[in-house]
Parts: structure tokens; sequence; C-alpha cells
């Protein structure tokens, strides 16, 4: 958008604080150079466009918004004299795209004075080659200490991700491995005891029923009850005496295992009346190894299941196997960061899942959005352990203004209000020196707003803080191309 052209006055450039330092003939020269351009109330210049033009105002009042999605959000409003905009880093030439990297309009006529980005360039190159040596390497520089301790955030990230789950995948690993020796035991015993049985001479058909006993007896292992410790102790009772009347030796041994596995007295009184009284202690003998080793497999294909379960977790956690960009379940996605991360969370501290599981799937980065859940995650346990070590994290999801919403509240000390406006800056951390890069929540706001056009927002009392991560339920045009920066 052009404006009206007004006489360039040295002495008004001359009063502007970036130029005030300045001698009359190099003010002269800006004058020469630029121009004095008075804009009615409208835009000036928009987000995205070739970067042309370097602006300070002189006087009037300007707004600069960035766009989020399909909206403009206004970063900045103000009247104060001297302030600037525009192609701010024409000095830095081809290295970066010289695009405005914001949008600027004026509430109120107002006048600028403009200088052409190829101007402001080798003024800077002729006047301040020193300040442009610094402003070099301060911008290439803070582009790769943010990438270098980004990548950092994401290995700490990823190492305790990997310690919680080496911790997780050890117990049902070592349960299987116990078991397993145990099983090789026991059926070692049940191939002796069934080798005694056979020397017995029993007939084909006494041997037949005590098969088809053993067959019933692994069904009924398979839909045992769970029962309550009085409930299982009752029984334990009655089975032993039941055994001790029969003549059973250490049938206070053999009845936590017959209850355990759903055995009841009535099932023992088929056993006796299928085989004769010299038969019947081995036969029951014979029966324990039975129910022991299904007991046993099913100890281990509950074991190799979670392990499965962990394995698959971490997939879909990391994503490795789908593409960067689809339709995601985000529950899918919560639940498996929250098993990722319960080495981490811990026994004090209480999850809880206020899930609508109505909720549709929505077009996403998942991994970035494990990433983020990561993040806050984190930042939630670190402030419930600081305040002792025991609290609640719930996790909410729900329909927010045709936006999905996932809430993370937790009951730690919350966020003071000083320090609110500053947590999603780079490298802000109140974390000890070593712990924290204060890039967390500043990847996870712009993983949330650059990447998926939504909201990442702060809530915070005592005992209640609220991270709150809305979504769109729609994919923008240029989602599938964007990148994050």
């Amino acid at each position: 958008m052009s404006g009206q052209l007004i006489p360039c006055s040295p002495e008004e450039i001359g009063s502007l604080f970036l130029f005030e330092k300045l001698p009359p003939e190099q003010l002269g020269q800006l004058c020469s150079a630029g121009r004095v351009e008075r804009f009615e109330p409208g835009p000036v210049y928009t987000e995205g466009e070739p970067a042309t033009c370097f602006y300070v105002m002189i006087e009037g009042t300007v707004v600069l918004s960035r766009r989020v999605g399909g909206d403009d959000v206004e970063v900045t409003r103000t009247s104060q004299q001297g302030v600037y905009a525009g192609s701010m880093q024409a000095y830095l030439g081809d290295r970066v795209p010289q695009v405005y990297n914001n949008s600027m309009r004026v509430t109120e006529p107002t006048r600028f004075f403009v200088l052409p980005s190829l101007k402001f360039s080798d003024f800077m190159q002729e006047w301040y080659p020193l300040a442009v040596h610094l402003l070099e390497g301060l911008f290439f520089g803070s582009k790769s200490t943010q990438r270098a301790i980004g990548q950092r955030e994401r290995l700490l990230a990823l190492g305790s991700l990997s310690a919680g789950l080496t911790h997780e995948l050890n117990n049902p690993a070592a349960a299987a491995v116990r078991a397993t020796a145990t099983l090789r035991e026991r059926v070692g015993k049940m191939r002796h005891k069934l080798a005694v049985i056979a020397q017995g001479n029993y007939a084909p058909e006494v041997m037949a029923n005590l098969i088809d006993i053993q067959d019933r007896t692994a069904e009924r292992v398979a839909k045992a009850p769970t029962l309550s410790p009085l409930e299982a102790s009752d029984r334990e009772d009655t089975v032993t005496d039941w055994l001790d009347d029969h003549g059973i030796q250490n049938g206070w041994r053999l009845a936590p295992t017959f209850v355990q596995a759903g055995l009841d007295v009535d099932w023992l009184d088929q056993v006796a009346a299928a085989v004769d009284e010299q038969l019947l202690p081995n036969a029951i003998g014979w029966l324990n190894y039975t129910v022991e080793t299904e007991l046993l497999m099913d100890e281990i294909n509950d074991s190799t299941n979670r392990i499965s379960h962990l394995v698959d977790a971490a997939k879909q956690y990391s994503q490795l196997d789908r593409a960067p960009f689809q339709n995601a379940d985000v529950h899918e996605l919560l639940d498996s960061t929250l098993l990722m991360l319960s080495g981490k969370i811990g026994q004090r501290i209480k999850v809880v899942k206020e899930y609508d599981r109505t909720l549709p799937k929505i077009p996403a980065y998942p991994a970035e959005l494990n990433q983020v859940w990561t993040n806050v995650i984190d930042n939630a346990v670190a402030a419930i352990n600081s305040a002792g070590g025991e609290g609640t994290l719930t996790v909410r999801t729900a329909l927010d203004h045709e936006r999905l919403l996932v809430e993370f509240r937790d009951t730690g000390p919350g966020v003071p209000k000083e320090i609110r406006s500053r947590i999603f800056d780079p490298f802000f951390t109140t974390k000890p020196v070593g712990e924290g890069t204060g890039l967390g929540l500043d990847i996870s706001w712009r993983i949330v707003v650059n990447k998926h056009h939504g909201t990442l927002q702060v809530e915070s009392r005592p005992g209640d803080t609220r991270f709150q991560v809305l979504l769109p339920l729609t994919a923008a045009d240029s989602d599938t191309s964007e990148e994050l920066e």
C-alpha cells in the first residue's frame, strides 16, 4: 500500500532516536535515499510479502500482527515516535528470506520515514560495519544455539523416556524369565508323576479319565474367577479340609494353587469319583502340576503381552512407522505418552483420564504432539514433586468451540503471576542449572501455534495449574508443506 509523499526534513529525521547520533551529512543522505509517506488508516504491508522497505514512524499509531492459522493475532500496538519495522534483516541479503515477518497497519493517519531495503542494507554496511558483523553473529548464532539446544531438549526427553521404558520393560521381562524357569521345573515333575502313575498298570479307561480330567482342569484355569482375599481364604480352608479328609499329604500347600485356578471341592469330588482311592493322591499331585503349569503359562503370556504393549506404545509415541502428517486420535497419543512416562510419574502421583471418546481424529503431526504432551507432563510432574511428590495429574479432552481441547491439570504449587507471561520464552526456566534448557515450552508453543495453528495457554493458581492445548478439527491448505522453524 502506498501513502501520500511528503517532503523529507533532515532535522525531523534526526529527531528520531534511531538516527539522532548521525551527522547532518548522513541525515541528508538518508532523506535523499528515502522518503516520508503519510498513510491513512488501513494496512501498510502484509506478512509474507517481499520485504522491500524499512519503516520508521514519525507520528501516528501502528499495529503489528502475526498470522496464526486463519487469524491475525495482534502482537504490538504503539504510538511511540521512532519505532521501526519492515525489512529489518535486509543487511543479511539473500542469506535469509527477505519477506515481512509480520503485518503492519495504522489506526489513524500516520507518517513514516520509508527507506528502500537495498538502501537500508547499503547504509548499514557503509556506516555501521562493526554493528553489521555483531548483528550477523547475533542472528545466526542465536539460530544455531536454538537448534542445538532444541536438539538437546529432544535428547534429554528421549533419555528420560528410554530410562522409563527400560524400567517398565524390565518388570514383565524378569517375570517371564522367572516363570519360564519354574515352568521347566514343574514340567519335569509332571513327567515324573506321570511315569509313577503309568507304572501302576491301570486300565486304559482309568488313564483316559485322568487325561479328560486334566483337559477339563486346564479349561477351568483359563476361566478362573477373581476372588477377594476373604473369599480366597475361606475357599483355601475348605479345600485344605477336603484334601486332609482324603489322605492327601501337605494339602495346605496345594490348596492356594487350586483356589487360584478356580478349582473347588465340587471339582475335587469329580476327580475322586473318576479314579480309585489308591490312585487319588498321585492323581491330585499330577493335576497340581497341571494347574501350576497353566498358571505359569498365563503369567508368561501376560508378561509377554505387557512387553508387546510397551513396544507398541513406544512405536506409537515415536511414530517411526507412520506418515509425519496424518489424521490422529489424540487419545492414542496421550495414552502412549503417559505409558512412556509412567516410570517418571511414579506411584505417588495419581493420573486421572477424563477423555471425551466421541471426539474425532484430527489432522496433525503426531510425533510432535507427543513431544508437546511430554514437555507439559514433565513440567507438571516437576511441579508436583517440588510440593512434596504427592498429587494428581488430570488429562482431559473436550470439544471447545469447534476446536479440540487437551488440558493437563496438576495440583502443584502453581506458576507465580510475575513469571506467567515468560514461561513460553526461549531459554526461560525455573529448574536448577543443568536440569532444564528452557526450551521445552517454547518448542511446544511453536509446535502447537506455528505448525498446528492452535493455541497453547496456561491458567494457574496454587493447587490448580492447567495447560490447555486447543487444536483445529480441520487442516489448513498449507499444513502438509509446513516445516517447524
